[in-house]
């Protein structure tokens, strides 16, 4: 884990630190390596396997500690996992400074795609594509026919078994008056494929994709990761709901998704829900009288669900008072302040954005991530990973925190200056956006 950001309310901090997370110790440790990336959020990581392993990093933004300075990075730096050395590439020609781009890496290529820029005074939001090559080390922006996805930060950005590359979803805005934008959250499917004759690798198309299986309710900042070539898991994400010109209504989702990448199907993933004995007696004495659900029926159950992601359910109706979304049997729909489970007896980690997913040794991995409660938002450390080979449960490596966290009000910061204040407030809800 490299980067990221905190804000209590008053100060802005990011990070510039890397950890690593120890499987078989369960342990996080701190990577002593200078002469690395400056402190960074909104950026991409990815690693690749070539020489011994490496991670590559683009973009992202930096705020001073009372938001008065703000800026984007667009610089590349790779850190090399034999030597534990840091390194600046100096290729010309990669993409503008940007975050909330999306960065994927495919057949010894990173592709980089989307994102925003914002001075303060303006903002714009992208739809280019960018290839850096891992093998001559240079970027090459590509030559694209058909008609392209809008521009747009926030999105899923996936490679597929066949090395085209798959973005769904997203978010951007736009000037409507002079003070006033208007959100968008994108819910299209854009395919972007290399053109079969060429020969130079810099000619793809772009094509729309028609989308199947449960509809995935509208949201941005989601965080996908492959699990294998031709399946993929999503997490979380935000429906930003316009009460008037001014204020957001955010509300966040926990619903854990698969998307199939050949078939370009959405999938509810059901847990089973399965526990220790020790646990499964306590629920059992707990149960009221007249419950006629026995352990024949959770077994049935179980077995259902452990089948549910070969048959896409029944998509239902759900509303919040706010909106009504079709989604599948284990999405929900709430505000960031309620537990969102799949049912009364599976744990899942609460709605947030943007949260670390990984996978390694067929266990999928989830860290932090950021969810608003109103005008206040909080920065998460926990940590979950959940075994996609059983769909049993998640399992808690490092409990949230969020109860103990302090939020500093507008009214107790009076001390910063008026100018940084107006300065700040756009790019407030940019980066909690992206």
């Amino acid at each position: 884990m490299l980067g990221g950001e905190f804000y209590n309310g008053q100060t802005t901090v990011v990070y510039g630190d890397m950890f690593f997370y120890n499987i078989s110790k369960d342990e996080w440790s701190i990577v002593k390596a200078p002469g690395g990336p400056p402190p960074r959020c909104g950026h991409q990581a990815v690693t690749v396997p070539s020489n011994k392993g490496e991670l590559w990093v683009f973009g992202g933004e930096f705020s001073s500690p009372s938001q008065s300075q703000f800026y984007h990075y667009r610089d590349l730096w790779v850190y090399h996992f034999g030597d534990k050395k840091w390194e600046k590439i100096g290729a010309t020609g990669g993409p503008s400074a940007r975050s909330g781009h999306r960065m994927v890496y495919s057949k010894k290529q990173l592709i980089i795609f989307g994102g925003f820029h914002d001075n303060l005074r303006d903002y714009k939001y992208f739809n280019d594509v960018h290839i850096f090559n891992l093998t001559t080390y240079k970027w090459n922006k590509l030559e694209i026919t058909g008609i392209p996805p809008a521009p747009r930060s926030g999105c899923i950005v996936l490679p597929t078994p066949d090395n085209k590359v798959l973005i769904y979803g997203g978010y951007s805005k736009e000037r409507i008056k002079k003070d006033v934008d208007k959100g968008h959250v994108h819910t299209d499917m854009f395919l972007l494929s290399p053109e079969k004759t060429d020969q130079t690798g810099l000619k793809w198309k772009w094509s729309s994709v028609k989308q199947s299986g449960i509809t995935i309710s509208p949201r941005c900042s989601a965080s996908a990761i492959l699990a294998q070539s031709n399946l993929a898991y999503m997490f979380g994400g935000v429906f930003d709901e316009e009460e008037d010109e001014e204020d957001l209504k955010g509300t966040f989702f926990n619903d854990l998704v698969a998307l199939d990448l050949e078939k370009y199907q959405w999938r509810t993933v059901t847990l089973s829900g399965k526990k220790d004995p020790q646990e499964k007696r306590k629920r059992r004495k707990e149960k009221v009288a007249g419950d006629t659900n026995d352990e024949s029926d959770d077994e049935e159950e179980n077995q259902k669900d452990l089948h549910a992601m070969d048959v896409p359910p029944e998509p239902t109706s759900v509303t919040d008072g706010i909106f009504t979304v079709t989604v599948g049997p284990s999405t929900v729909v709430s505000s960031p302040s309620i537990q969102q489970n799949q049912s009364p007896d599976t744990f899942s980690p609460s709605p947030r954005i943007n949260p670390g997913l990984v996978v390694k040794h067929g266990v999928l991995y989830l860290f932090g991530g950021m969810v608003e409660d109103g005008d206040r938002q909080y920065t998460l450390n926990d940590f979950y990973k959940l075994d996609f080979r059983k769909l049993d449960e998640w399992k808690t490596l490092i409990k949230s925190d969020i109860s103990t966290q302090t939020w500093i009000d507008s009214e107790s910061s009076e001390s910063e200056s008026d100018e940084e204040e107006s300065g700040s407030s756009e790019e407030e809800m940019e980066v909690d956006e992206n």
